[in-house]
């Protein structure tokens, strides 16, 4: 018998072998279908952990960008002319230049 063979055997022997366990060490409890037991528990408890994590953090960032419509609605989101800023008629008037 070559190595080739020897070790087919052998896989073949090994598959075998895990394909004759018991159903319940196949799978957890969550996936194999009894739902009421400790581990479907915890898993769907982790399951709604992870949602409130997500949720809580999509409503801080739609809450920080609320903040910034609302601040920028009441500050003025484009600034117009203000008092001590010069007119655009001063800023093009041509530089009286004298000459000596």
């Amino acid at each position: 018998m070559n190595r080739g063979a020897f070790r087919r055997l052998v896989l073949t022997g090994v598959a075998a072998g895990i394909a004759a366990l018991p159903a319940s060490l196949q799978a957890c409890a969550a996936c194999f279908g009894k739902s009421d037991d400790a581990m479907a528990r915890g898993m769907n408890m982790g399951i709604f952990a992870l949602l409130i994590v997500i949720t809580s953090v999509l409503a801080g960032l739609a809450s920080f960008f609320i903040f910034l419509a609302r601040r920028a609605a009441r500050v003025g989101a484009l600034p117009g002319p203000s008092a001590s800023a010069p007119s655009t008629a001063e800023i093009s008037e041509p530089i009286s230049q004298t000459t000596p």
